[in-house]
């Protein structure tokens, strides 16, 4: 047997077809060359306190997002995935508070190999299973988008664009009192300049249909009686909304991934642009 042949039977499988990883798959595999873990929060207090061991942090607002709430554009996403390590033939797999944000965020690249932690944050220290508190630093990578990435964002022109065109339903997955303009931020923290309310026409579809309480998503045919019984068609598309983007990638995973929507795109900018932009309209009835 000759040495590499004897490297390639004895490394792990990394490669899965399954988009939702369990806590055993993971834990198995930590350490592995080929695998990038990654931690996605809108604050790096949670990640400092504990984190899985070789996870790096994704900072949505730090990182994806300019002073003023503009998305960033892809050379920015790009140089936030090489620093991470990540390269075209990564294994990657994402939790923490919107774990679906970073998937679609690589899946912007043509990032294929990209996954979800099928288990709760906080479940992940039991059976055994530590944090750790080190800040890792790995060697960045350079990225080459393996193909053109699929149609998957929606800018605030297309967004607006939207409401008049009845071949697309836009979808809002904020809370009821930020949908209805009871407040700006989820928090209920106002935003200087910032107008509360939802997109004209926008249908709400309600987070906790999609996720449970611990942010695991619900079975395939729950999610399916969701979208059904807010009467949208099967061949309209679909643009998802929130704050800052991590919800609406949760929708789109849902719709898009599990569901099979052939045209469902996240309007990253979300409330954090739409409701600071002059011209935008807003209903907050």
């Amino acid at each position: 047997m000759t040495q590499a042949a004897a490297t390639t039977e004895t490394r792990p499988t990394i490669r899965t077809e399954h988009l939702l990883v369990p806590a055993d798959w993971l834990q198995t595999r930590l350490g592995d060359p080929g695998l990038r873990v990654v931690e996605v929060d809108v604050s790096p207090a949670a990640y400092d306190a504990g984190h899985i061991p070789g996870a790096v942090l994704w900072n949505v607002y730090r990182d994806f997002k300019t002073p003023t709430y503009q998305p960033v554009d892809l050379d920015s996403i790009r140089t936030s995935v090489e620093t991470s390590g990540i390269g075209p033939s990564s294994t990657v797999v994402f939790y923490g508070y919107a774990p679906a944000m970073g998937l679609w965020l690589l899946s912007l690249l043509g990032h294929s190999d990209v996954h979800i932690l099928d288990c709760p944050r906080d479940a992940w220290p039991t059976h055994g299973r530590t944090w750790s508190t080190d800040q890792p630093s790995p060697t960045p990578a350079v990225y080459c988008s393996p193909g053109p990435g699929p149609v998957i964002r929606a800018d605030l022109d297309t967004a607006l664009a939207a409401i008049d065109d009845p071949s697309v339903t836009v979808l809002d997955v904020r809370t009821a009192a930020e949908y209805t303009g009871e407040r700006f931020w989820p928090s209920g923290g106002s935003e200087p300049g910032g107008r509360p309310g939802h997109i004209p026409g926008a249908v709400r579809l309600p987070l906790e249909s999609l996720v449970h309480d611990d942010g695991t998503f619900r079975a395939v045919p729950d999610l399916r009686r969701a979208v059904e019984d807010l009467g949208i068609p099967d061949d309209v598309a679909i643009i998802t909304y929130c704050t800052v983007g991590g919800r609406a990638s949760t929708a789109w995973f849902a719709l898009a991934k599990l569901l099979g929507r052939p045209d469902v795109r996240v309007f990253d900018g979300s409330w954090a642009q739409w409701g600071l932009a002059p011209s935008s309209p807003v209903t907050s009835t």
